[in-house]
């Protein structure tokens, strides 16, 4: 029984028009129109990876987790329904309209809605960028990842960690509780800031390759407001990246370079250096509201040479290079 990927996510929104050019000019997503009242986007041969919809409630309408087995969603259902959590079975329009073949849903302590599935749908057609990039690092490692603002870590952390099985690939306190968890090789799938608030604080999407972020970068910032952290580059899971501001208020992290681990022998570990290695200076804060705390400890962290390792060197692989003349 395992959760194995993030799969899919759904955003509430009036502003359709505006996540078309957003999710398709901007991060480069290939938009299909679902009639009116929603809009989808593709970033790879699954049917629909991030789903807009036009209705009432709060920014992240649901978070879809996908099982490795269509037993596996019995199972958790059954493990969910013993700790008093009420799930409830995907219908046939419910699969229909996410494009699976199978689903149950329930909430999390905080009434976020979390979709399982297994079966998704592979569309017949090749994916089509919304603007010229190599396309999205997606695969057996998911989507991207996915942060939530939470108001209690104690609470939330049992629910993810022992209930759903994820696994905790590191964690941070200072300057506020950071909780980061994988369910394959990607460094995390989730995260959950502890900022006292409720919501959704960011997706990510990851290029394949670093020129399409900067390219990104460049669009973005021809829109003012746009970028809400400057380029720069984590310190967890070595991604470098920008985070655009959302047409709904939320953050999202063009990212690329991220870390893949190997979850069989990966130890959770606490980390001290601080967010980011470098950049992400966060616009958007205030001088003295936590944006010179964060800038303090990219300085401390650099001050005690605090880095990202070196690629490894593979002198075949050069070579091969330097003869085809790269």
């Amino acid at each position: 029984m395992a959760i194995n990927a993030l799969g899919y996510l759904g955003i509430r929104s009036d502003k359709l028009d505006d996540w078309g050019d957003f999710a398709g000019k901007l991060l480069g997503m290939q938009k299909i129109d679902r009639g009116g009242k929603a809009l989808a986007f593709r970033m790879d041969d699954r049917q629909q990876r991030l789903l807009v919809s036009d209705e009432e409630g709060d920014t992240l309408a649901f978070m879809g987790w996908e099982v490795a087995h269509r037993d596996d969603l019995q199972s958790y259902a059954a493990r969910l329904d013993k700790a008093g959590v009420t799930v409830h079975p995907g219908t046939p329009e419910l699969c229909d309209r996410r494009f699976v073949d199978s689903l149950i849903w329930f909430e999390d302590p905080m009434g976020n809605r979390v979709e399982l599935f297994h079966g998704p749908m592979i569309a017949s057609d090749p994916f089509v960028p919304g603007r010229p990039i190599d396309g999205f690092r997606t695969g057996p490692l998911g989507m991207g990842h996915a942060v939530l603002h939470v108001r209690d870590i104690d609470v939330m952390l049992p629910f993810y960690r022992d209930l759903l099985d994820f696994h905790v690939s590191d964690y941070g306190l200072k300057p506020y509780g950071l909780y980061f968890f994988h369910v394959n090789g990607r460094h995390h799938s989730f995260a959950m800031v502890g900022s006292g608030q409720a919501g959704f604080h960011h997706f990510m999407v990851e290029f394949q390759n670093l020129d399409d972020v900067g390219q990104g970068y460049d669009l973005a910032q021809q829109d003012e407001g746009r970028v809400a952290y400057t380029l720069g580059r984590h310190t967890n899971d070595y991604m470098t990246s920008y985070y655009a501001n959302s047409p709904s208020g939320f953050f999202v992290e063009n990212g690329w370079g991220g870390r893949v681990i190997d979850p069989d022998t990966w130890e959770p570990h606490e980390t001290h250096d601080g967010p980011s290695f470098w950049g992400h200076e966060r616009l958007y804060l205030p001088e003295e509201g936590g944006r010179k705390a964060l800038r303090d400890m990219r300085l401390d962290a650099a001050a005690r040479g605090r880095r990202a390792p070196p690629v490894a060197d593979c002198p075949w692989l050069f070579g091969e290079l330097a003869r085809q003349g790269v």
